[in-house]
């Protein structure tokens, strides 16, 4: 199944749960935190303005970025998990 996100909506793959803490430790995984990081996996054509001009998303396909920890709705396609969130809720593309 594709998902074809609309307006100003992007899909994104969030990073996989941290399972260690950066000292070695396991973390259970009612105290593991949702990841605030993935990779966009597709991205909506973009809002309308009052003119009917359509603004173009800042991200694109494959942008690591960042994202509010509350932000968006999370989807299951084909037994995988992804998040539709506006593009709003995305605070930043993590650039190398």
């Amino acid at each position: 199944m594709t998902l074809k996100p609309l307006g100003d909506r992007v899909l994104v793959k969030p990073a996989p749960k941290e399972e260690k803490t950066s000292t070695g430790l396991y973390i259970s995984s009612g105290a593991q935190e949702k990841p605030q990081r993935g990779q966009v996996v597709a991205v909506g054509a973009g809002k309308v303005n009052e003119h009917g001009e359509r603004i173009a998303l800042d991200v694109k396909v494959g942008d690591e970025v960042y994202y509010g920890k509350f932000g968006g709705n999370e989807v299951k396609i084909d037994g995988e998990d992804f998040l539709l969130l506006r593009a709003d809720d995305i605070y930043a593309v993590i650039e190398d």
